[in-house]
């Protein structure tokens, strides 16, 4: 009996180590993928970030200095100043927009009384498979004021004084017109993850609301939002996430310096500007990782205020 226990025990531990062996075999891929891919670049751009390079040199540890040079130096301070600011007005117009309308679009969708609706996701979605260069090509010729079908609109709904109007070569209106171009790709995202949390609403809690008689207004209000909160946490901080990693829109279609004047200048633009350099400026990299730093710093400020605010309270009120 002792034996068959001692044998089983082995079998058992030859089967543990089998299944380990699998496990390390089809996650090195991935594993090996993120260190090259992910970390390896992330600590190579902190250690950039605390040294000063010169070309034939090595890199010299210079401590916070860059740092306090990029927020300090008249030449560096209004460019980052600039790039926060309109960042955040990049983030609040998607929060603003974006989300409410793919939550309008998901609610919607989500009902069994719309005919084709698989036909409406479809279209809704497609825009975020597309290649952002394409996207940015294709409302460059759009909103072009000289032949630009956008003047033709206007033109038909009786707003003729905005038919020629610049909208990508004027300060005051190019970051507006690029984010909300950038909404109208990406809205179907957000609206996939509310219809996902949407349909997944027992109909028994819907249906007695409904005896008790709620309204579809009082429904959605007080028993599907609520019940959706996670996902619109979830949103949110991709959106955040997003939005302060954006670039290849505002490169497609204002090109590096993120015209006019840097009016659409955002933090992703600013780091390529600095890191690669542009027409006759050289690239430095190690402000470029500096930038990239302070891009982290703000990201990472973002999804710990998601961690440990909106998703500790949500459980919160769960449990």
């Amino acid at each position: 009996a002792h034996r068959r226990e001692d044998r089983t025990a082995v079998l058992h531990l030859n089967s543990r180590r089998r299944e380990m062996l699998y496990f390390y075999l089809f996650a090195s891929p991935a594993l090996l993928g993120f260190l090259v891919l992910t970390l390896g670049p992330m600590i190579t751009s902190a250690v950039y970030s605390f040294g000063d390079y010169r070309l034939n040199a090595p890199l010299r540890f210079v401590g916070l200095d860059n740092y306090h040079k990029l927020v300090t130096d008249p030449l560096w301070e209004p460019r980052l100043k600039g790039a926060i600011l309109n960042n955040i007005e990049f983030f609040a117009i998607h929060m603003l927009v974006q989300n409410p309308l793919g939550l309008l679009l998901a609610s919607l969708l989500s009902s069994p009384y719309i005919r084709g609706r698989t036909i409406y996701r479809t279209l809704i979605f497609t825009p975020t498979v597309l290649s952002v260069v394409l996207i940015g090509f294709i409302w460059s010729m759009i909103l072009s004021p000289l032949w630009g079908i956008s003047g033709d609109f206007f033109t038909a709904i009786g707003l003729e004084q905005y038919a020629k109007k610049p909208w990508l070569g004027l300060e005051s209106t190019a970051l507006i017109t690029l984010s909300l171009v950038s909404v109208w790709q990406w809205v179907g995202l957000p609206m996939m993850l509310f219809l996902a949390a949407l349909i997944s609403i027992p109909d028994e809690l819907i249906e007695a609301a409904r005896v008790d008689g709620a309204t579809g207004w009082g429904v959605f209000w007080r028993i599907k939002f609520p019940l959706i909160l996670p996902t619109v946490g979830i949103v949110s901080v991709l959106t955040f996430v997003g939005n302060f990693n954006a670039f290849d829109l505002i490169y497609a279609t204002q090109k590096v310096n993120a015209g006019p004047n840097f009016s659409t200048d955002i933090l992703g633009t600013f780091f390529y500007r600095t890191f690669f350099g542009q027409q006759l400026q050289p690239g430095n990299p190690t402000m470029g990782a500096t930038i990239a730093g302070v891009m982290f710093m703000i990201i990472l400020a973002g999804v710990l205020l998601y961690m440990f605010g909106w998703q500790r309270r949500i459980t919160q009120v769960e449990l």
